[in-house]
């Protein structure tokens, strides 16, 4: 089974960072910062540091799980995690290099269901979870309020 691991990234100025998949022949997409556990990992917490330094060049404080999506295949974990400085430019993930994986384009989204309702964020799921959390309305769109779910593999 593939592990992976995500980071919802609430950042001071109350948005939360997204990364905008543009790919010949496919409507833009976004997706949350993370990627694949690795055998060199020393767990899902360290896996998901790793990949945010990769990806946004960044240092991010995990606060905790928020949500699991599992499949018979995969399953990803997805954390709320905060972050206060990055540099997209300096990223270094191997993915960033590789012929024909199209653009990746770092985006600030505000925490409004208005604003996740505009982009095509995916897993779907998670798209609700975060509209939901949001809903809830506290300084951080909800999410540092809300409860942490998700079953054992």
């Amino acid at each position: 089974m593939q592990h992976r691991v995500r980071a919802v990234l609430l950042t001071p100025n109350n948005t939360t960072l997204l990364i905008k998949r543009i790919r010949p022949g496919i409507d833009p997409y976004w997706v949350i910062v993370g990627g694949r556990i690795e055998p060199t990992d020393a767990g899902p917490e360290e896996a998901l540091l790793r990949e945010v330094r990769e990806e946004i060049a960044g240092s991010a404080e995990i606060v905790s799980l928020l949500h699991t999506i599992g499949t018979d295949d995969e399953r990803q974990d997805f954390y709320l995690a905060t972050i206060e400085k990055w540099s997209f430019e300096d990223r270094t993930g191997p993915e960033f290099s590789q012929e024909g994986r199209g653009e990746y384009v770092l985006e600030e989204i505000p925490l409004t269901a208005e604003a996740l309702d505009a982009i095509n964020l995916l897993p779907q799921e998670i798209g609700a979870v975060l509209r939901e959390a949001v809903g809830r309305g506290d300084r951080t769109g909800g999410l540092l309020s809300a409860p942490t779910c998700c079953p054992e593999p």
